[in-house]
């Protein structure tokens, strides 16, 4: 520790007195060099601490103390996930599920166009492209006409959209900001993206699922569910949280909080989630909540399964006591090869215990559902993964309702025939390299 101070303080008296010895009579440091030495110091201490407990630090375990198993339409296991998840209960409305591209971007600009009062927009990617082009045109025009239009984009996840993208928008009178720049003022919070993608029109018209702005999205296969009605202001008001973030200011008024209310036939919960002093998330708890009550089965798609320990105990103990367990998740066409490479690591447990896992062959797979028992889907932003669960902001929506469950199931037979299933067998006798980079990427595999 002596000689590091040593070596510091050296380094300060080179660079502020390098004109030499004359600058200080006798030769002496003065005792300001030794204090910046010492903050110095402290401060490289407190830096890779900080770093260490981001790439190390054990996660928050989740344990559920399991009751005795009850019917998931029921009224108290709804307000059961309703309390745990702090997420009002609501209508879902009327459901649209719009399979990939082609399709969910024409939805969304249609209903972008057809916008009356407000538009609120915000993802985590937004890349130059044609279908960003149609996005700006398509909300200048809107903006011209007296709508409402806020935009909101993470800083990292569009880093390199061009500002002047949205600077037509910005003259007709929209309002676009970026979230969590990086300044002085920010680094604390550096690594806290929000990763929400969400559409609202109107206040009454909202889509939600893992697509953010880009061209590639057109050659991926991902899933956007449109809904209308009472289960939209859930939507309206996890854009509000972090619009306010962003902007400073509250949205509130007609134009973005029409009043509906109806009687609840659909029971659904938007869960918008963002980590806590003390590391929970309200969607690692709907997350593990639903996987523990789960009594026929899961299905799961997700473009990144880094299921941390507690969720992949979860999966196993499912599958013990003869739940269904499926999980479709991206081959080689993946766009991050490292975070595959750490995800094949994590198969054993779940393959062993007699979970199925497919690798889908034709193109990225980016969809982030869950389906439970034919009965409860999810629908949302978040990825299997410790920084979904921990470091983001995300946005879900929870929905009891088995003709959702049956349209969403029938994507994922489709994207399963269009797999190739992983044994126990192959995973164990996969390559030693591969092996050998599956523990490269563990290093990091909390931030992926």
């Amino acid at each position: 520790m002596t000689k590091l101070l040593e070596k510091i303080d050296h380094g300060f008296t080179w660079m502020f007195h390098r004109k030499g010895p004359s600058a200080h009579p006798h030769g002496k440091r003065p005792r300001n060099f030794k204090v910046l030495s010492i903050l110095a110091l402290i401060a490289l201490i407190i830096q890779s601490g900080l770093l260490y407990l981001a790439l190390f630090a054990p996660g928050l375990p989740y344990r559920i103390a399991k009751g005795p198993a009850e019917d998931l339409r029921s009224a108290h296991f709804i307000e059961t996930v309703e309390a745990l998840t702090q997420s009002a209960e609501r209508d879902a409305g009327k459901m649209e599920v719009f399979t990939n591209g082609d399709s969910f971007y024409e939805g969304m600009l249609s209903d972008i166009k057809k916008a009356q009062k407000s538009i609120n927009l915000e993802a985590y990617i937004v890349a130059e492209g044609k279908v960003t082009k149609r996005l700006a045109d398509a909300l200048t025009e809107r903006a011209r006409a007296g709508v409402e239009v806020n935009v909101l984009i993470d800083a990292i996840g569009a880093m390199s959209l061009s500002k002047s993208t949205f600077s037509d928008l910005m003259k007709a009178g929209g309002h676009v900001e970026w979230y969590n720049p990086i300044r002085f003022t920010t680094w604390p919070r550096i690594n806290n993206r929000t990763h929400r993608e969400l559409l609202i029109i109107d206040g009454s018209v909202g889509f939600i699922g893992g697509a953010g702005w880009a061209d590639h999205w057109y050659k991926w296969r991902d899933t956007m569910v449109r809904f209308e009605g009472d289960s939209v202001a859930g939507l309206q008001g996890a854009f509000a949280e972090n619009w306010l973030e962003a902007s400073g200011e509250i949205l509130t008024g007609w134009n973005y909080f029409p009043h509906m209310k109806p009687a609840i036939k659909t029971p659904a919960l938007v869960v918008a989630s963002a980590p806590t002093t003390g590391q929970s998330t309200k969607a690692r708890v709907l997350f593990q909540t639903l996987l523990a009550s789960a009594n026929k089965s899961i299905y799961i798609t997700t473009p990144y399964f880094l299921p941390d320990t507690s969720a992949r105990a979860e999966l196993v103990r499912a599958v013990k006591r003869g739940v269904d367990v499926r999980i479709v998740v991206p081959g080689h066409k993946t766009d991050h090869a490292m975070t595959r490479s750490s995800s094949r690591r994590l198969y054993g447990e779940v393959l062993e215990a007699g979970g199925k896992i497919y690798e889908y062959e034709p193109s990225m797979i980016h969809a982030k559902i869950l389906i439970i028992d034919g009965i409860w889907s999810v629908i949302g932003s978040t990825n299997f993964d410790s920084r979904s669960f921990g470091i983001n902001d995300e946005v879900n929506i929870a929905v009891e309702d088995a003709a959702l469950a049956e349209r969403l199931a029938k994507d994922f037979w489709n994207d399963v025939s269009r797999s190739k299933e992983i044994t126990f067998e192959v995973w164990k006798n996969r390559p030693h390299f591969e092996r050998a980079t599956e523990w490269l990427g563990a290093v990091l595999e909390r931030q992926q």
